[in-house]
């Protein structure tokens, strides 16, 4: 980690030119530092909005057994 309280003239000029490149929109592939963003999805977001619909019709059961005793 850096500690240092101010940059070099040589890091603020590097730091500018970083700063002034545009990004490249025509190939925006995921850096290869982010290896997460490589992989494919996992299925966990189809499965997860299908538990609060189960548990909420178990719910729906519960209370039409309670009140109606069906």
């Amino acid at each position: 980690m850096d500690t240092r309280e101010s940059k070099t003239r040589e890091e603020v000029k590097q730091h500018m030119l970083d700063e002034r490149l545009p990004e490249d929109m025509d190939n925006p592939q995921p850096d290869a530092e982010q290896p997460e963003s490589q992989r494919p999805p996992s299925k966990a977001h189809n499965i997860l909005p299908t538990v609060p619909i189960i548990i909420g019709l178990l719910l729906l059961a519960g209370i039409a057994y309670f009140l109606f005793g069906l």
